[in-house]
């Protein structure tokens, strides 16, 4: 599959809310998330790049890539070869810069020869950035931080319910969070939720262990 005249014109769309564009280009040879929700907001656009070898994407990705319309694709490169896909995704930011505000790029993969690639565009005003995850980028990790906050005020709530057994490990911690959100949360949200609940006092860990600052109402 390949980007159609569509994304062309939804990427150079005026920007979303006051925020810029975020163009996320997934090397999926590389890295290979297990979901893309957390990219779901107006302001960013998501394409993965599968290898012509590749014949299997997981359908939590094709679900997120369908609900997001227009604003997300997967491209089939065509061709083998150890950078095929690097060429692909190079062509894709050469095409999407001629915008006439162009975007932020991403490109998520751990291969380190985008680098040359990126310090040339950078010096062309055009901002690019590698991250080995999806989490690594700048604007989702502030995200997360903010909704870390709110989700830990919720848990901590529902700690000080009455009746409530508080979990006394980080380990039993972590799954009464998962448990507590259920599919709302991804495991790498896990940690950031503590160390929210941790910064507001409520409790610390120390040797694995919690230790709680507060009691319940």
């Amino acid at each position: 599959m390949y980007i159609s005249s569509r994304e062309n014109k939804n990427v150079s769309r005026k920007e979303c809310s006051g925020v810029k564009k975020n163009v996320i280009l997934i090397d999926f040879e590389s890295v290979r998330p297990a979901s893309i929700e957390i990219l779901s907001a107006e302001h960013f656009y998501v394409y993965v790049f599968v290898g012509a070898n590749q014949n299997k994407v997981p359908f939590e990705i094709v679900e997120s890539i369908h609900r997001m319309g227009a604003r997300a694709d997967y491209i089939k490169i065509t061709g083998n070869g150890p950078n095929a896909l690097d060429f692909h995704i190079a062509y894709y930011i050469g095409r999407f810069s001629a915008d006439e505000s162009p975007p932020f790029f991403h490109i998520i993969s751990k291969d380190k020869g985008f680098d040359p690639l990126i310090q040339h565009l950078k010096s062309k005003k055009i901002y690019v950035a590698r991250s080995e995850s999806i989490e690594e980028i700048s604007i989702v990790r502030n995200a997360l931080i903010r909704s870390a906050t709110e989700r830990a005020a919720l848990y901590i709530a529902k700690l000080n319910e009455p009746k409530v057994t508080r979990p006394r490990t980080e380990i039993t911690l972590s799954r009464s969070i998962k448990a507590h959100f259920r599919d709302s949360i991804e495991e790498s949200e896990i940690p950031i939720i503590i160390a929210a609940i941790q910064k507001s006092g409520f409790m610390s860990i120390s040797d694995k262990k919690v230790v709680y600052n507060q009691v319940s109402n």
